[in-house]
This record gives structure tokens, sequence and C-alpha cells, in this order.
């Protein structure tokens, strides 16, 4: 899928968490469902590091551009490296080792340990990198006819408020580990269920996505999973843009409802 889809069903997908959180009866505070929503949206794009023309290539300017050409030739030299004999031969790494399950966890336990360990500037940076990621997906119209510099300066402000705002007693710094210490450990959470959103996203186009990696299926480690391929379409087709976006959109706003207890 594109850039615009990943970021909303990240965000829809978290607002689901959030349903589901209420009715466990261990309810996510209002900060809590926001910037997970708006993290989410943004991990929803990570995978995609692997890809020098992706959305998250022009986030941050040089810095993601050359970021996304180290990934990708680590992905590739992953590849190559643990393919098996059913496995094709490629040249890119892109849709392999940032679409697989063990990224996804790994990239989550660090910033989990990161938040929890790092203090204010830790939190800060992780909202900042997710917030402009989120500000690029949900809002790309917007965000390619404006600056680089406006959209980093909305994501730094919208991370010092909601830091701020997390930070106060009760609004869920601690919310899910609430032992002492644990405070904001739960951020790495939406990051990988962003990811993993993403590659589920990936996985119904025609290519698939091998998420399973390093379990081996049959005679390939990079096995692409996906439904039957009749029930696939590619990315950016009026299916994901005219179907999916409006039944993600519909299901984030059932989910946000859920959340807050309105429904």
């Amino acid at each position: 899928m594109m850039g615009p889809a990943h970021s909303l069903s990240g965000a829809a997908a978290w607002l689901g968490v959030g349903a589901a959180a209420a009715a466990a009866d261990r309810p996510m505070p209002w900060p809590v469902l926001v910037v997970g929503a708006l993290i989410c949206a943004g991990a929803a794009l990570a995978p995609d590091l692997d890809h020098k023309s992706a959305t998250i290539s022009r986030a941050f300017g040089p810095v993601s551009r050359t970021l996304c050409e180290v990934i990708d030739k680590l992905s590739a030299a992953v590849y190559k490296a643990t393919k098996k004999q059913g496995d094709p031969r490629r040249t890119g790494g892109h849709r392999t080792l940032t679409h697989t399950w063990l990224w996804a966890v790994l990239v989550g336990t660090g910033v989990s340990v990161l938040a929890m360990t790092g203090g204010r500037w830790a939190v800060l940076a992780i909202l900042f990198v997710h917030l402009v990621l989120a500000v690029e997906g949900l809002l790309w119209r917007a965000a390619r006819v404006s600056s680089d510099v406006l959209v980093w300066l909305l994501g730094a402000t919208s991370a010092w408020i909601l830091a701020d705002v997390l930070n106060k007693p009760g609004n869920g710094a601690d919310w899910l580990f609430s032992a002492p210490g644990q405070e904001y450990l739960w951020l790495g959470l939406p990051i990988v269920l962003g990811s993993l959103v993403h590659c589920a996203g990936d996985a119904i186009t025609v290519s698939g996505c091998p998420v399973l990696w390093p379990i081996p299926v049959g005679n390939k480690r990079w096995y692409p999973i996906g439904p039957p391929k009749a029930m696939r379409f590619r990315a950016g087709s009026w299916v994901e843009l005219k179907v999916l976006m409006p039944v993600f959109m519909l299901l984030g706003g059932i989910g946000g409802l859920g959340a807050l207890g309105v429904i």
C-alpha cells in the first residue's frame, strides 16, 4: 500500500486497541489514545525505510534519504545471506528485513527501553520522529506542498505539548505498566503494531509480504504471505483509495468512540 493508507490503517489499529483495552477494563487515558494513534500512524510508514522512494525517505531530508539507502543495502545483504533454494534472486532490499515480525518486535522493544530509561528528551525524540511521519502520512497533500521545516516545526511543537500532557498525573505516562520506573514503557507498543499493520497492508497487495521471516515456509525463508492472488490489488489502485481508506476511517472512528466509552 501507499503511505497515506498505511498511516490511516495504523491510526485505526491503535484506536481499535483502545476500544479493546476499555472493554478489558484497562481503558486508555485520552492522551494515550491520541499519542498512541499518532505514533502508530507514523510507525506504519517506518518499514519502508528499505525503499529510497518511499514517503519516509523524504521526511527528514538528507538524513532519512541516507538512512533508507543504508537500510536497503543491509536488507539486501540479510536476504542474500539467509535465503533458501526457493527464494528468488534479487538486487534490492525492499520488502525484506524491515517487513518482518522480528524487525517490528526488535524496534518496538528498543524504543520502549529508550523511553523508559532515557528521560524526557528520549520521549521527545520518539514523539518528534513519529509525529513528523504521521503528518507526512495522514496529511500527505498538505505536507508535500509545505516546506520540510514547517512539517518539522509542527512535529516538534506537537511533541513538546503532548509530552507535557502525558507527564501530568493520571494522563498515561504509566498506563499499562505502573511499577516504579516503568513510565513510558508502553510507547513501544504502537510502534510494533504500526509495523505489523504495514506488513498486513503490503501482504494484500500483488507482491505479498515475508512477515514470517526467519521462519521458513516450504523451501522459502522469505515466503510472501498474502491471500489468494485473485484477492490482491496493486498499491495505489482504486481498491486502496476508494475502498480501504474509507473503511479504515470508519473503523478508526468506531474504535475511538469505543475507547472513550461513547459506544
